[in-house]
C-alpha cells in the first residue's frame, strides 16, 4: 500500500458516503467574463476553496474542463476510486464543473478523474491549485492563502523604487541550487525559512536593488529548471509550502530589495498530471500543432484564441503580485510566443490573415496582459525577454506597442561578451562592435542581461571567457562589469557571476563558495558590491538611463589604444560622471581627455584597485585640469590610467 495512502487512512476521516452538493461560487458574468477572456482573479473562484454551506464546512470545487462527460473528485479521503464524488456541469454549456464535498478539509491532496473526449480518461492535477505535492508525487493538494504580511512601507514606497528613474541592479537567482543543505545531493533543498535566513542579508550586502527568481510556479522536471510549469497558481513545494515563500518576500522587502519572478506563458509540459489534453483533447494548446507544438523544448503552446486560456494566464500573472507580494515579472520566451515561425522551418507554420509571421492572438494577449497588470498593479515592472528586433516592445500598448515596462537587450550582451573574448591588441578591430549598442540603445527600455543562459551549455563561465593570464582574467571580468553598471539601462547579473565562479552553472549541486577564499574572487564580489554602491549614490547613473539626455561619448578616437570615454548625466549638471575604459592591459600615463561645461576633479571609482586583486599603483589623487578656452567652458583633464580598467570621475 502507498505509504501516503496507510497514514492518510490511520489519520483523516472523510465519510464518503456523503455526496457532493450541488453549488455554485460563480454568476453568470463571472462566465461570460470567463469564456470573453476578461475574467482576471479565477483563483478566486476556481479551484478548490474551504467555504462553509448550510452551516457545513467543506471543500467548493472548480474546474474547466469543456469536453468532459464526467468530472470527480478523487484522493486519499475516497481511496482514489473514480465516479463517487462527481461534480455538476454548469446547466450554460461553460464546460465548467462545480461542487461541494461536506467535511472535505485543508491539507487534503486530490486530482480531478475526467471521463473526457471520445471517452478517454486522465487523472489531472487542479488547473489553479495552490499548493501541489513535492516531485514525484503529483496530486494537488487543498491549501489556505492567508498570511499577515508586514511589508507596508515597502508597499507604500515601491513606486518610486521600481520606476524607470531609479536605480535597477538585479540578481538572478536559482533558488535549488544557490546553495544546498548537502552540495552533493541534488535531492536536497533548503526550505523558503533557510533561504530566507541565507539570501536576504547575502542580497543586502551585496547591494543589489532586486532580486530575480528563475520561476518558482510548479514544475514537475528539476532539469527544466522551472520553465516547464504545470502549476501556474503554485509555489513549488520543493522549498515549503505557500506561506514559506511569502515569508521570503516579505523578508526581502524589509530589507528594501525588490522581488522580480521568472513566468513562463509561451509554453507548457505533456506531463499526464498537467495541462496537456486536459480533457482529452486539446483544452489549453493550439490543436494545430503548426502554432500548438514548440520544437525547441518538445512542449505545448497555448491557445490565445481562446478566451478561457487568456482569462487563466492573465489571472496567473495578478495572482502572484495580489497574493505574493512580487514586484515585476520577467515574462520568458517573447520571441517565441509573437513569431509563428519560430524555429519553424518552410512549411511548417501558416501565416496568419493577414499574410504575416506575427501571432496576432498572442500580441493581442500580452498586450491585454500588461494594460492589466499595470492598470491593477502601477508600481510594479514588466520585463520582456525578446531577443529579436520586433517594435514597440516596451512602447504603450495605445501606439501599437506590446506595453512592456523593460526589454532584454540581447544585442548587447552578445556584443559585450563578443568583445570581451578577443584578445586586447586586437580590440581596436572590434570598437565599432562594442559601441554599437548606444545607436539602438533608445529604441526601448532595456535591462542588459549576463544571465543563467550565458554560463550553461558549454558556453564556459564568465571568468573562462576573458583572456589572457590569470590576472588578465580578473581584470577582465571586473572591466566588463564595470562598464555594465555604467552603461545606461537596468542591470542584471547571474549568481556565481559575482564572485567569478569557475565552472559552468549546474542546477544539480551549489555554488563554489569556497572560492571566496581567495583574494581573486573575493575582489570580484567587493567591486560588484561597489559599483551598486556607486549605482546608487550617483543620480547620474540612473536618473535619465531612458533618456538620451543622460548619455554622451566624449571619446571613440582613440581606437589604436582602446581607450574610450563618455560621459552620464544627471537631472543636475553637477551630477555628471566621467567614464574612462582601458581595453588593453598597458598603463596609460598622463592621458589626455577634454570635457566642456566642467572640470572633472575626484576620482570616485577605480576597478584596479588592491582590495579588487588589481594593482592598486595607477590612480588620480591628484587630476591636472586646465581651461582652454573659457567661452567654450572647454576644460583639458590630465590623468594616469591603470591597465584593463575602468575609472569614474566626478
Amino acid at each position: 500500500m502507498d505509504s501516503r495512502k496507510k497514514w492518510y487512512e490511520e489519520s483523516h476521516f472523510i465519510d464518503t458516503t456523503k455526496p457532493v452538493w450541488n453549488y455554485s461560487m460563480l454568476t453568470d458574468e463571472d462566465v461570460r467574463n470567463f469564456q470573453q477572456g476578461t475574467y482576471y482573479s479565477i483563483y478566486k473562484k476556481f479551484g478548490p476553496h474551504s467555504i462553509q454551506v448550510n452551516e457545513t464546512w467543506g471543500m467548493y470545487f472548480c474546474v474547466w474542463a469543456p469536453n468532459a462527460t464526467r468530472v470527480s473528485v478523487i484522493g486519499h479521503f475516497n481511496k482514489w476510486e473514480p465516479h463517487l464524488h462527481q461534480l455538476v456541469a454548469r446547466w450554460d454549456n461553460s464546460g465548467i464543473w462545480e461542487g461541494f464535498i461536506p467535511a472535505f478539509n485543508l491539507g487534503e491532496a486530490f486530482k480531478y478523474h475526467i471521463t473526457g473526449f471520445e471517452g478517454r480518461e486522465t487523472e489531472k492535477g487542479d488547473p489553479v491549485a495552490h499548493f501541489w505535492e513535492r516531485r514525484p508525487y503529483t496530486a494537488s493538494i487543498s491549501w489556505d492563502m492567508y498570511y499577515q504580511w508586514h511589508d507596508d512601507e515597502w508597499m507604500a514606497k515601491r513606486a518610486a523604487h521600481n520606476s524607470l528613474d531609479a536605480p535597477w541592479s538585479v540578481y538572478e537567482v536559482h533558488l535549488a541550487s544557490w546553495q544546498r543543505p548537502n552540495p552533493g545531493d541534488e535531492e536536497s533543498y533548503n526550505t523558503y525559512d533557510q533561504i530566507r535566513e541565507r539570501l536576504v542579508p547575502y542580497v543586502k550586502e551585496m547591494g543589489f536593488t532586486h532580486v530575480e527568481f528563475m520561476p518558482l510556479t510548479e514544475h514537475p522536471f528539476d532539469g527544466s529548471w522551472g520553465y516547464q510549469v504545470t502549476g501556474y497558481f503554485a509555489a513549488t513545494s520543493r522549498f515549503g509550502d505557500p506561506q514559506g515563500l511569502m515569508r521570503l518576500i516579505d523578508a526581502f522587502h524589509k530589507e528594501g530589495i525588490g522581488v522580480l519572478m521568472d513566468w513562463v506563458p509561451s509554453h507548457f509540459p505533456y506531463d499526464a498530471h498537467g495541462l496537456y489534453m486536459f480533457d482529452g483533447t486539446h483544452t489549453y494548446e493550439y490543436a494545430d500543432m503548426r502554432k500548438g507544438y514548440h520544437p525547441d523544448w518538445n512542449s505545448y503552446i497555448f491557445n490565445y484564441k481562446r478566451g478561457e486560456v487568456k482569462s487563466f494566464l492573465i489571472s496567473s500573472a495578478r495572482f502572484w503580485f495580489e497574493c505574493f507580494h512580487i514586484d515585476g515579472i520577467r515574462v520568458d520566451a517573447v520571441s517565441s510566443m509573437l513569431k509563428l515561425n519560430y524555429s519553424r522551418k518552410e512549411g511548417e507554420w501558416e501565416p496568419n490573415e493577414s499574410g504575416g509571421d506575427g501571432n496576432l492572438e498572442a500580441i493581442s494577449f500580452i498586450q491585454d496582459l500588461n494594460q492589466t497588470i499595470f492598470r491593477d498593479f502601477p508600481d510594479v515592472m514588466m520585463i520582456a525577454e525578446e531577443a529579436t528586433d520586433w517594435p514597440g516592445v516596451t512602447r504603450h500598448t495605445t501606439g501599437g506597442g506590446l506595453g512592456f515596462g523593460m526589454k532584454w537587450m540581447m544585442g548587447w550582451m552578445h556584443d559585450t561578451l563578443d568583445y570581451f573574448k578577443v584578445s586586447p591588441w586586437e580590440r581596436k578591430d572590434h570598437q565599432d562592435k562594442f559601441a554599437f549598442s548606444m545607436m539602438y540603445y533608445y529604441d526601448e527600455n532595456f535591462m542588459l542581461p549576463l544571465s543563467h543562459d550565458e554560463v550553461v551549455h558549454g558556453k564556459s563561465p564568465m571568468i573562462y571567457k576573458m583572456p589572457g593570464d590569470n590576472w588578465q582574467k580578473f581584470a577582465n571580468l571586473r572591466l566588463m562589469y564595470s562598464y555594465m553598471w555604467l552603461h545606461p539601462g537596468a542591470k542584471l547579473l547571474f549568481m556565481g557571476d559575482e564572485f567569478g565562479q569557475t565552472t559552468e552553472w549546474n542546477y544539480k549541486t551549489e555554488l563554489d563558495w569556497g572560492l571566496l577564499a581567495h583574494h581573486s574572487h573575493n575582489g570580484v564580489k567587493q567591486c560588484v558590491t561597489d559599483l551598486n554602491a556607486l549605482l546608487r549614490e550617483q543620480p547620474a547613473l540612473y536618473q535619465q538611463q531612458f533618456s538620451q539626455a543622460g548619455f554622451e561619448w566624449i571619446d571613440l578616437n582613440h581606437r589604436e589604444d582602446a581607450v574610450m570615454v563618455f560621459k552620464r548625466k544627471g537631472l543636475d549638471p553637477t551630477d555628471d560622471v566621467l567614464v574612462v575604459l582601458n581595453m588593453r592591459p598597458e598603463v596609460r600615463s598622463d592621458w589626455v581627455i577634454y570635457t566642456d561645461g566642467k572640470a572633472y576633479d575626484v576620482e570616485i571609482f577605480n576597478s584596479d584597485q588592491v582590495k579588487y586583486w588589481g594593482t592598486g599603483d595607477v590612480y588620480n589623487p591628484d587630476i591636472r585640469s586646465e581651461l582652454v578656452d573659457k567661452e567654450k567652458k572647454r576644460y583639458k583633464l590630465t590623468i594616469n590610467v591603470p591597465p584593463l580598467s575602468a575609472l569614474v570621475f566626478k
